[in-house]
């Protein structure tokens, strides 16, 4: 799941302090589960923009704001409303920013943070989970990823600097490979941090990525 959280205050109007007419988009999977961009924060957000004395024209919770052609269908419903708004804030993550920006032909701006790919420990409780990195290595380290758990992303071995289970980095983190080795132990699957992996291919980390299917 992308785990968002809200932008400041300040720095949500000062994105729209010259435009007048403004719509709200949100996104009914991530950003709704994590409380930054479902129907409730975009009534919040509404409020806040009339009281900073802006017209919102529509409001919308797509579905979700980063399938594009979904959205692009939804947004053609707001035709009328796009033509006459200054600005579209979208409350989803930057994804979904940008697959509105490609639809919308008025200045759109985000609402939230795109902190990382994470799992729900409980509501508004998140933890980081996955650097996307593209080359995944969850199939030998017991579930538990070493490039995204790891801050130095290690592959073949802890660096040596843990104290008292924790890491040297972050001293709030429990050591990535003490956790490896003991899943690894209680799976009797030892032999696995044996094998000397090969150096990862950071050319699969090239930004923009794309990936075709067809």
């Amino acid at each position: 799941m992308i785990i968002s959280e809200k932008k400041p205050v300040e720095e949500v109007v000062g994105f729209l302090k010259d435009s007048k007419k403004i719509i709200i988009t949100g996104c009914s999977l991530c950003a709704t589960t994590c409380k930054t961009g479902g129907e409730d924060e975009i009534i919040e957000m509404k409020k806040l923009l009339e009281n900073e004395g802006k017209e919102v024209l529509a409001t919308k919770v797509l579905d979700p704001s980063c399938n594009y052609l979904k959205t692009r269908k939804d947004l053609k419903k707001l035709k009328k409303e796009i033509k006459e708004a200054d600005a579209i804030l979208s409350l989803a993550c930057g994804d979904g920013v940008q697959t509105v920006a490609k639809v919308a032909k008025v200045p759109v701006y985000p609402g939230t943070n795109t902190m990382f790919i994470g799992e729900i420990e409980r509501v508004g409780k998140y933890e980081e989970a996955c650097k996307a990195c593209g080359e995944c290595q969850l199939g030998w380290s017991g579930g538990i990823c070493p490039i995204t758990k790891c801050p130095k992303g290690l592959i073949n071995g802890p660096c040596g600097g843990a104290k008292d289970k924790k890491c040297e980095v972050d001293s709030d983190n429990d050591c990535a490979w003490i956790k490896i080795y003991e899943k690894l132990k209680e799976e009797d699957k030892l032999d696995n941090i044996k094998e000397i992996k090969p150096p990862r291919n950071f050319r699969k980390e090239l930004h923009p990525s794309k990936l075709n299917l067809r």
